[in-house]
C-alpha cells in the first residue's frame, strides 16, 4: 500500500490561494474589456513598471534586439527551433483529410483547417522563457496559422533580446513587450491597437493560467498549463543525487511548483530527501526551489511497479520522468501524464528547451483528459457531407424522418420528408413520419 514520507501543503490552503487568484484575474479582465488600451497601459505600469508609447516592437526595434544576442545564443535558438519544427512537421504529416462513401451515393469527409489567428504568451518575468516561443510560434507556423502575435513581459526595463529573437525566427507577425493577465486579455479581447485573436496559447504562472480558463469560450485555448509540475518514478537502479537534481530542476520554476517522487525503494526515498536538503544549500535558485519543495513536495513509497503506476495516474503530473529497470512498462501502462521522459539519459530540461517535443503541457490533473500542445491543437477538423443520388437522399431521409419524429422535432422531420417526396416520389403527409 502506498505511503507518504512527505506531503505538500494542505488542500484547503491551496484552494484559498486559488480563490484569490480567480478574483484578481476577474477584475483585470473586466478592466481591460472596459477600458482597453488605457487599462493595459495602467496595468503594465502597475505590475511591470512598463508603459512605452507603443507595446508593439517595430522592425527596427526587433533588429536592434536581435543584434544584442551573442551569435552562439542565436545558433542555439535556431537549433532548438529546428528540432521543434521537425517534430511538429512529422506530427502534421499524420493528419490527413478524409473522404469516404459510407453508403451508395453518400459521401462523408473531413478537412483539417488551421485556426486563423493566435496569440502566444511567452513567460519572462522571473525567468526569460525563450523556449516557450519555439513551442507556440513554431508549432503554429507548421500548422498553417495565418496570423501569429506574441507577447512577453519586459525584462530589466525592456524587451528581452533572446525572446525577441526566438519570436522573430519562429515566425511571429506581431511582437509585443507586454506581460501578465493584461497581455492575455489584450490578445483575447482586443484593444484599439491590437486586433483580437481566435485562440490563446502558451504557459504561464497561476494568474495567466486562470486568465485563459476564464476566457475559454470567448476564445479557444490550448490547455491549462501552469504552474510547472514534475513527477519522478524511480527504483533502486538510480541514486538519490539524480532524483534530487531532477526534482529541484523543476521546483525552481516557482514557489508553487509541485515536485513528487514515487518509488518502491524506501532507501532511495530517504536518500533523495537528504540529497534535496544538501543541494538546497548550494543551489543559486534555492529560495524558490526550497519553497516549492517545502509546500508542494511529496515522497510516496509503493510496494510494486503496478502500484507506482496507480499512484502516478492519480497524480496525473505534467512531466513524468521514469528511471527504473523497465521504463517501457510505464510507457505501456500509464494513462495520465503530460509527457513521459524514459530512462535516466533523458530529463525534463531536455524537453523544456531543445529535444523537439512540446513543453506546453497539462497541469492540475488536466492530463486525465488532454495531452499537451502539438500541431493538431492549431487545427480544426471540420466535417462535410454530400448526397450524390436521389435514391440515397430518399433512403437517408426515411430514417431521418422517423428519428426526428421520435424526438418530437416536426420541422426537422420535414427537412427529410420534403426530400423523400421529391427524390423518392413518395407521398409523406406533412408533419408525419415517413413509413
Amino acid at each position: 500500500m502506498a505511503r507518504h514520507l512527505k506531503r505538500g501543503m494542505d488542500a484547503s490552503a491551496i484552494r484559498a490561494a486559488d480563490d484569490q487568484v480567480r478574483k484578481t484575474v476577474e477584475s483585470i479582465l473586466a478592466d481591460v474589456e472596459a477600458r482597453r488600451n488605457a487599462a493595459v497601459r495602467d496595468l503594465s505600469d502597475k505590475f511591470d513598471r512598463w508603459a512605452p508609447e507603443s507595446f508593439r516592437l517595430s522592425p527596427k526595434e526587433i533588429e536592434r534586439a536581435i543584434g544584442e544576442v551573442p551569435k552562439r545564443d542565436l545558433d542555439d535558438i535556431r537549433f532548438a527551433q529546428a528540432q521543434v519544427r521537425n517534430f511538429a512537421q512529422k506530427q502534421r504529416d499524420t493528419l490527413h483529410d478524409l473522404e469516404v462513401e459510407t453508403l451508395p451515393g453518400v459521401v462523408l469527409g473531413h478537412r483539417h483547417i488551421p485556426v486563423e489567428s493566435i496569440g502566444c504568451y511567452v513567460p519572462g518575468g522571473r525567468y526569460p522563457m525563450v523556449a516557450s516561443a519555439h513551442m507556440s510560434i513554431v508549432t503554429a507556423k507548421v500548422a498553417g496559422v495565418k496570423r501569429i502575435i506574441a507577447c512577453a513581459p519586459p525584462f530589466k526595463g525592456g524587451p528581452h533580446p533572446a525572446i525577441v529573437a526566438a519570436m522573430h525566427f519562429g515566425g511571429a507577425d506581431e511582437i509585443y513587450v507586454l506581460g501578465g493577465v493584461q497581455a492575455v486579455a489584450a490578445m483575447a479581447l482586443g484593444t484599439e491597437t491590437i486586433a483580437p485573436v481566435d485562440m490563446i496559447v502558451g504557459p504561464g504562472n497561476a494568474y495567466v493560467a486562470e486568465a485563459k480558463r476564464q476566457l475559454f469560450g470567448r476564445v479557444g485555448i490550448d490547455l491549462l498549463a501552469g504552474p510547472t509540475e514534475t513527477l519522478i518514478i524511480a527504483d533502486e537502479t538510480v541514486d538519490g543525487e539524480i532524483c534530487a537534481t531532477d526534482l529541484l530542476g523543476q521546483a525552481e520554476h516557482g514557489p508553487n511548483s509541485p515536485a513528487v517522487l514515487i518509488t518502491n525503494s524506501e532507501k532511495l526515498a530517504r536518500d533523495t530527501m537528504a540529497e534535496v536538503e544538501r543541494l538546497l544549500t548550494i543551489l543559486p535558485t534555492a529560495e524558490l526551489a526550497g519553497k516549492a519543495w517545502a509546500d508542494y513536495g511529496e515522497v510516496i513509497v509503493c510496494d510494486s511497479d503496478e502500484e507506482m503506476v496507480t499512484e502516478a495516474d492519480r497524480v496525473a503530473s505534467e512531466h513524468v520522468q521514469v528511471m527504473t529497470r523497465d521504463p517501457d512498462f510505464f510507457l505501456n501502462s500509464m494513462r495520465n501524464y503530460g509527457s513521459l521522459f524514459l530512462g535516466e539519459r533523458t530529463n525534463v530540461a531536455y524537453g523544456d528547451k531543445v529535444i523537439g517535443t512540446n513543453h506546453t503541457l497539462p497541469t492540475r490533473k488536466a492530463a486525465r483528459y488532454t495531452g499537451g500542445l502539438w500541431v493538431g491543437k492549431f487545427i480544426k477538423t471540420c466535417t462535410y457531407q454530400k448526397v450524390l443520388t436521389d435514391q440515397a437522399s430518399a433512403l437517408v431521409g426515411e430514417y431521418a424522418s422517423r428519428l426526428c419524429m421520435l424526438e418530437g422535432f416536426v420541422a426537422h422531420a420535414e427537412q427529410a420528408n420534403v426530400r423523400v417526396r421529391r427524390f423518392g416520389h413518395r407521398n409523406v403527409p406533412y408533419g408525419e413520419a415517413a413509413e
